[in-house]
């Protein structure tokens, strides 16, 4: 904002340089901006002061009144200038709020407004999702409403026109929508397990938007899973998961989908679940469809832990555009998926090496992609793969037809 007269320093945000519209102090008793002080606290996740770079044991905001007045009267003075008198802002939303409408959700008939109510308040800003995670209680309350899909109080249904919701949905949604902190999602986590069952319940019969929102919240949940809950995973677990890849719900939810693989499968028989769950060939037709590079990158992870199973590369050689999809992406997509390719043919011809697969992939250009790999500018450990691959069968693959002659001089010896 430009204008002829000076402002007051002191009417200033220390981090914006804008006038304070709701001036809030800090426990170190720097006076901010409250917009301003709400996003370097909760959107960027900061503990500090942003002058004293003190931690904040205490994140509290303390509403400066008397600055408010004093800046209110600054404008009055100054309106001739243009400048607009800031209204006196709405007290912010707290806990007591919020412990009525958690109150008023626990009665049939206000659930459903009063869930709405939640979500509306915890849309505003990342201050009010925080608010809402900190009160007691109520994480836990709408775990419980998730938890109880099929009791009476839970399936309570408002109607506007064709539309309708149950409790349990709209109490998934702010779940999802309060970006839950690590320590909130380790207590939905739990012990045994059993808010993760209800999420995969809820993959197998909910509609597409709550079974969106059931992988996005898994999805942070298990980054934070200990070794011991992620190897206990059921196989339903995983049929749930490749479903949500198979009927490509939401862009988000495949991708949460991918990351969740990418997560869980190095452990225990975890590989050999998602195998058994039709993993493998619901990639390759993913594959063959055409992606963004971070979703091919992820696919190509994914298949690449599979595929050091037994299980995994038979069930890439058994589809038909397997090893053709997986070396068409070498030199196409990025470093990251070269190498991952080049990994999982590596598998395929150090273990699976029939007859028949040595043949397929001489005839769908594999051989030709990997003297070519040696050719151009690759990482190193890709080329040392491709290499090795090139030596194993060198006695099938060296003098065929199907290598282009200008390909043949940089086959390894």
């Amino acid at each position: 904002m430009e204008l002829e007269i000076d402002i007051p320093s002191y009417f200033l945000c220390p981090i914006s340089l804008e006038i304070c519209k709701d001036p809030v102090t800090l426990s170190t008793g720097i006076t901010y901006d409250r917009e301003n002080i709400e996003k370097w606290l909760y959107a960027s996740k900061n503990n500090t002061c942003p002058i004293t770079k003190q931690v904040l044991n205490d994140t509290e905001l303390t509403p400066n009144h008397t600055l408010r007045r004093l800046i209110q009267a600054w404008c009055t003075l100054n309106a001739s200038y243009g400048i607009e008198r800031i209204p006196t802002p709405k007290p912010p939303v707290d806990k007591a709020q919020i412990m009525k409408l958690i109150s008023n959700a626990k009665i049939p008939q206000l659930q459903i407004i009063s869930l709405r109510r939640l979500k509306s308040i915890a849309a505003e800003n990342d201050r009010n999702k925080k608010c809402i995670e900190s009160t007691n209680g109520a994480v836990e309350f709408l775990a419980s409403l998730v938890k109880q899909k099929n009791s009476t109080n839970t399936m309570s249904m408002m109607r506007d026109g064709a539309e309708s919701t149950s409790a349990s949905d709209e109490a998934l949604g702010l779940l999802y929508n309060l970006q839950i902190s690590e320590a909130g999602l380790k207590t939905l986590m739990g012990k045994n397990g059993e808010f993760v069952e209800s999420l995969v319940q809820i993959l197998s019969n909910g509609n597409y938007q709550a079974r969106a929102y059931a992988v996005l919240l898994l999805k942070p949940m298990l980054e934070m899973a200990d070794p011991i809950q992620l190897i206990s995973l059921k196989t339903a677990f995983f049929v749930e998961i490749v479903k949500v890849l198979r009927d490509q719900i939401s862009h988000p939810a495949r991708k949460a989908a991918l990351q969740i693989l990418i997560e869980i499968c190095p452990w225990g028989r975890n590989r050999i679940k998602a195998v058994d769950a039709g993993a493998v060939p619901i990639l390759i037709e993913l594959l063959l469809e055409k992606l963004e590079k971070r979703e091919t990158e992820m696919i190509m992870v994914v298949l690449d832990q599979l595929c050091g199973c037994a299980e995994g590369r038979a069930d890439l050689l058994k589809h038909s555009a397997g090893i053709a999809v997986v070396s068409k992406k070498i030199l196409r997509v990025s470093q990251l998926t070269s190498e991952r390719a080049v990994r999982i043919l590596y598998s395929v011809s150090k273990f699976s090496a029939t007859s028949s697969v040595l043949q397929e992939m001489l005839q769908v250009g594999v051989v030709s992609k990997l003297c070519l790999v040696l050719q151009v500018e690759c990482t190193l450990k890709t080329k040392e793969k491709a290499k090795e691959i090139l030596k194993l069968h060198s006695r099938v693959w060296k003098n065929s037809h199907c290598i282009p002659p200008f390909l043949l001089s940089s086959y390894p010896c």
